[in-house]
């Protein structure tokens, strides 16, 4: 199963302000609404991921749990469809784990829930992506490299399994800090909260509490996806000591192409328009995503003049709807002429009249001020 994450959702970046985030959800709001769209499954479900993405990240507390847990450090906050009923029990094992206590399962956006974990279940690749592959949509085997603990030593790193006792916090994973009035709690920096240390290292993983194991994942990448786009796949993290397995996490790094250029869901096409044709008007074939489209250059059409395609664009990743192709003309003017041709150029000119030297017109007024000037 994958998913987007809810600043995907909402079109917000992570750091986002409140009104930007307000912003947003009343446009998408608004667009996917049902009643302005009666009869439309897609848009009455994405209205529902956008309600659910904007409850979360309208509320400071979810927030904050969300950017550092993911979604899974929201159960118990009352969300539904997808997050599974963990109850206020769930809740408090991610809270007691954010502050030393016992709790949460472990993981990149997860808290752990053994403090001996030596490492992050949830990990990030970046995934490079041709253009054709984000636009459309392709499914992607990817090679990857995940952590399993370590059998000889069960995940402590430490021979036969044997820790000892942290002499600088007691055991207890905390040591007590004083500034000034003030008294806190302070993870322990000798054994980094977990009470133990090791007492001889594994020979088997040096140490490490792990091995790295190689495996091969397919992944199904949805159409309309961009650079920066994250998308989650459950259960193909490192695995824990307990025979769970983290997400992997994939960032998009989306490869440009030779001739269109994407912006969002808009797809941008230089069109080459030698001066003629621009003067006298044709119509042109040009590349389009699903084929080609015709353009029909009006007569004197202007250097980076703009034609709009309205639907010929990139499918939102969302919604499915397709954004615009714009077509801007680049004029091309001859790099030489013969005899001929400048002749024929010539009275192409003279047949204009004063038409043909707009300048006159335009600067005769300056040119009396500056002789005015040196009077």
């Amino acid at each position: 199963m994958t998913d987007m994450s809810y600043y995907e959702v909402l079109e917000v970046s992570r750091d986002c302000s409140g009104a930007e985030l307000k912003k947003s959800y009343r446009k998408l709001a608004m667009k996917y609404h049902p009643d302005r769209n009666p009869g439309d499954h897609e848009a009455e479900e994405q209205f529902k991921i956008v309600n659910e993405a904007y409850q979360v990240l309208s509320d400071e507390e979810k927030r904050a749990l969300y950017d550092r847990y993911g979604k899974e450090g929201l159960q118990g906050q009352g969300m539904g469809g997808g997050f599974g009923g963990g109850g206020m029990d769930d809740f408090m094992d991610i809270f007691n784990s954010m502050f030393g206590g016992a709790g949460g399962s472990g993981g990149f956006g997860r808290a752990r829930r053994d403090p001996s974990q030596k490492y992050a279940l949830d990990f990030e690749i970046e995934l490079p992506l041709a253009f054709h592959e984000a636009v459309f949509g392709c499914e992607k085997s990817i090679d990857i490299r995940y952590k399993t603990p370590c059998g000889d030593c069960q995940g402590t790193g430490a021979k036969d399994a044997k820790m000892e006792t942290c002499e600088y916090c007691g055991g207890q994973g905390q040591v007590l800090m004083r500034q000034g009035p003030m008294q806190f709690a302070q993870t322990c920096p000798k054994c980094h909260g977990e009470g133990q240390k090791i007492a001889e290292k594994c020979s088997t993983c040096h140490g490490k509490g792990y091995h790295e194991e190689e495996d091969t994942v397919t992944i199904k990448i949805p159409a309309g996806v961009d650079s920066g786009n994250r998308l989650r796949v459950q259960g193909h993290g490192n695995e824990s000591k307990h025979g769970e397995r983290g997400d992997l996490y994939l960032t998009f790094y989306v490869e440009e192409d030779e001739n269109f250029i994407r912006n969002g869901n808009d797809i941008y096409i230089e069109v080459p328009v030698f001066f003629t044709q621009a003067i006298l008007g044709e119509t042109i074939s040009i590349p389009a995503l699903d084929g080609e489209l015709e353009l029909e250059l009006k007569q004197s059409t202007k250097d980076k003049e703009q034609f709009v395609f309205e639907g010929e664009g990139v499918a939102d990743v969302h919604s499915g709807r397709k954004g615009r192709l714009v077509a801007q003309v680049q004029m091309i003017l001859p790099k030489k002429i013969n005899d001929e041709q400048k002749e024929l150029l010539e009275k192409l000119q003279e047949s204009y009249g004063v038409e043909s030297r707009p300048h006159k017109s335009t600067f005769d007024s300056a040119f009396d001020r500056v002789k005015n000037w040196f009077k």
